[in-house]
């Protein structure tokens, strides 16, 4: 689907009342060693950094996790499906979400920028698909993707079945899948979807190789 209308492409950072984003925070980190929210980069947190981001673009921002974590910082949704791992995080989401669009963000990619949120989101709200998705390094990106309302119930009858993977719910229903090569036409960098789940990755993400997006990106 070719839904996006390039007149809009400069319009980003602009809040909107009709989303809701949810900063997925739920993971174990195991491979990092440490839990991945509390990770610092320029003096905040990941956790601090992804709901910026969230809040540059809806007043209605939300933390998918532990309460006894992470209320401290925002409202808190709990997995009604837990150790479900990503699927049962935005289950959980859609399920308290009053909002048509919901914005998915894992909390372990800091390069992401407010900019190329926005630019997703209005996809989104040009499409009548249940979900947005980009599609980078040859392989979907569902932790920064776009989420109507009704795919609760599509994720829900996954989890009952035993199952946890999120790709292979793609194929069942309408879905946009946004190319590497259409976000690199629109001024958008591949490496933003880098994400930290080890050390090494740590290392890698915050080097200068690939810079953390300014505050006006």
């Amino acid at each position: 689907m070719q839904v996006f209308d390039g007149e809009n492409r400069g319009v980003y950072h602009r809040p909107v009342d009709d989303v809701t984003a949810f900063v997925l925070a739920g993971g174990k980190s195991t491979r990092m060693g440490r839990d991945k929210a509390f990770l610092e980069l320029d003096g905040k947190t990941l956790l601090e950094l992804a709901m910026a981001k969230a809040r540059s673009l809806t007043k209605d921002v939300r933390i998918v996790g532990s309460p006894a974590k992470f209320a401290a910082f925002g409202p808190v949704v709990e997995d009604i499906f837990p150790e479900r791992g990503p699927l049962g995080a935005i289950h959980a989401a859609l399920t308290a979400t009053a909002t048509e669009l919901n914005l998915m963000l894992a909390v372990d990619t800091p390069l992401l920028q407010p900019s190329f949120l926005a630019w997703m989101l209005k996809r989104a709200q040009g499409n009548r698909a249940m979900v947005t998705v980009p599609s980078v390094g040859g392989r979907l990106h569902p932790l920064c993707s776009v989420y109507r309302k009704s795919f609760a119930m599509t994720a829900e009858e996954s989890l009952q079945a035993g199952q946890n993977k999120i790709d292979r719910l793609f194929a069942e229903i309408a879905t946009e899948v946004i190319a590497e090569e259409e976000i690199v036409a629109a001024g958008f960098s591949a490496e933003m979807f880098h994400n930290v789940n080890t050390p090494e990755e740590w290392v890698a993400v915050t080097s200068t190789e690939y810079p953390v997006p300014s505050k006006n990106k």
